[in-house]
């Protein structure tokens, strides 16, 4: 959804280089940079995290890459696509590197961690034997650009899948998907489902899906718009709502940031299905589809939810979502 991405980027801006969850501003496309193979960490996951802020358990992402599984050589040779990044030695990903959970780089170290850089890697391993990925910065608006004029090989960065984009854009998927939750004090133990919103102040932003959300699944809740993510937050934060419904995403990454407030309930409405962005018409979809299956078959996709996402929502990993035939 371009609201709940404009809101990520909103955030960003408030939290460059820590825990906020967005993209770089929009218009604005910045320079490649390299994010080379990440080596095993050393000490504890902890302190790797907190150089960057970061929730993410480094140590358990770099164990995830090391597993990774590769790809048979005449596999690889026998697909256009892969073959031209095997040559090359790197997957030139479209994404942000200032997405907490999903996509962030340690400014210490230079190393971009979460679960689509982890997306990324381990398929430059399948393809090159060895996860590594070139990264140039995307905005909502230039996302399908770089792919058609061939910048990057792939994007991954929580991109929706929805029909007008796969006019432009092939979508291999999805890989993630994300739906609405409720983010309230850690303190509040009165709201623990969508139905404990009733006769309770709930704040969403104006300018997203969330009202008509709320008024779906959550008709006696009295809902209150902000404009933007920092001010639902702020006004959950100082008491004066009970309650920030918005997309489950966007509501980790505030968790991961502030102490003081948690997602409670399970997520709910309709599915927002990310997927990985590709060349249109290419011999890439079938390629990444078939990766997508054996990533998940090898324990791999639930691993990298438990050392990036699953930091922050203390559950088994979920189901992955179905790949698209």
């Amino acid at each position: 959804m371009d609201q709940i991405e404009n809101a990520r980027r909103s955030l960003s801006r408030r939290g460059l280089l820590g825990i906020g969850l967005g993209a770089v501003s929009a218009g604005a496309l910045a320079a490649c940079s390299s994010s080379p193979t990440l080596p095993a960490s050393s000490g504890s996951a902890s302190a790797g995290a907190s150089s960057s802020g970061s929730a993410i358990d480094l140590a358990a992402f770099d164990a995830v890459l090391s597993k990774g599984a590769v790809a048979d050589a005449s596999l690889v040779d026998g697909n256009s696509w892969a073959k031209a990044i095997k040559d090359r030695g790197m997957v030139n990903r479209g994404g942000t590197d200032t997405s907490s959970l999903f996509s962030l780089r340690d400014p210490t170290t230079g190393k971009v961690a979460g679960f689509d850089a982890g997306i990324s890697q381990l398929l430059a391993k399948y393809i090159t034997g060895q996860p590594k990925e070139n990264l140039s910065q995307v905005t909502v608006d230039t996302r399908e650009t770089l792919l058609q004029n061939q910048s990057v090989d792939l994007i991954v960065a929580t991109y929706s899948i929805t029909p007008a984009r796969q006019q432009k854009v092939d979508f291999a998927g999805p890989y993630y998907e994300s739906k609405s939750a409720i983010l309230v004090k850690s303190t509040n133990n009165d709201i623990n489902s969508v139905d404990d919103l009733a006769g309770k102040n709930v704040a969403t932003q104006a300018a997203s899906t969330g009202v008509a959300l709320l008024q779906k699944y959550a008709p006696k809740a009295n809902v209150q718009t902000f404009d933007d993510n920092p001010k639902c937050l702020a006004a959950v934060q100082q008491g004066r709502v009970d309650a920030y419904v918005i997309d489950q995403s966007i509501l980790l990454s505030n968790v991961a940031k502030n102490k003081d407030v948690k997602i409670v309930g399970e997520p709910f409405g309709s599915s927002d299905p990310y997927g990985i962005g590709l060349h249109k018409g290419s011999d890439a979809l079938a390629f990444v589809n078939a990766w997508l299956k054996v990533m998940e078959g090898d324990g791999s996709w639930a691993a990298l939810w438990k050392a990036t996402v699953g930091q922050v929502v203390k559950t088994e990993p979920p189901a992955p979502p179905a790949i698209s035939s």
